[in-house]
């Protein structure tokens, strides 16, 4: 029995099945390259956003092939691995670690992953409000526009992103860094890499979608 049959009968199809599964394991590293900042040309950027991005395209596509209502369901499922995989974090952290384990990389790991509480709850906020934003605006845009697939991801993508940013830079850093220095950074970087990179990466994955449903 293949793989589109079974999936079929299941009544989940063979491209929500895999991007589902993509989805979860975004939101679980974004986290993870967040605590590095990368340059980009002049701009100073979280790595996490790559990974924020692709969850955009995920959205945007499921949005666009199999409806606002299942896309949305994805967003609120996507909160399972990304809490789990938070649970799991703090109960590796808290375990003693290995005698023979050398200091300098138990300290390394541990300054990577252990996150103050205010960083989870900023990131876990910011994640459901710009996702479910981003499906509202791109489908909104669908009903209004008709077409314009580039339009609607670029427009949604962007707003989503800022709102993203704003919300993580002030849960997490006010009133203990310079949320004025910190955010306008921060803000242009996103804006500018989701106008790039979402639309024809949306173009991509719903090209992918038709592609795995066929």
């Amino acid at each position: 029995m293949t793989t589109a049959t079974t999936s079929g009968q299941s009544g989940i199809s063979r491209s929500l099945f895999i991007l589902s599964i993509f989805y979860g394991g975004m939101t679980c590293i974004a986290g993870v390259l967040g605590n590095k900042l990368v340059a980009l040309g002049p701009l100073a950027v979280e790595a996490g956003i790559f990974a924020f991005l692709l969850l955009v395209v995920t959205s945007s596509a499921i949005a666009e092939t199999k409806g606002r209502e299942t896309a949305n369901k994805l967003v609120l499922y996507g909160f399972i691995p990304l809490i789990t995989s938070m649970i799991l974090i703090r109960l590796v952290l808290a375990l003693p670690p290995a005698a023979f384990w050398e200091e300098e990389r138990r300290v390394a790991f541990d300054l990577i992953l252990n996150q103050s509480a205010r960083l989870m709850l900023g990131g876990m906020i910011a994640y459901g409000t710009s996702q479910i934003l981003n499906v509202f605006i791109f489908t909104k845009m669908k009903r209004a526009e008709g077409g314009l697939l580039w339009l609607r991801g670029l427009v949604a993508g962007v707003l989503s992103q800022a709102v993203d940013t704003v919300i993580f830079i002030f849960i997490a850093f006010y009133g203990v860094a310079p949320v004025e220095l910190i955010l306008p950074g921060q803000l242009l970087a996103k804006v500018v890499l989701s106008a790039i990179l979402v639309p024809p990466l949306i173009y991509a994955f719903v090209a992918l979608v038709k592609r795995l449903d066929k």
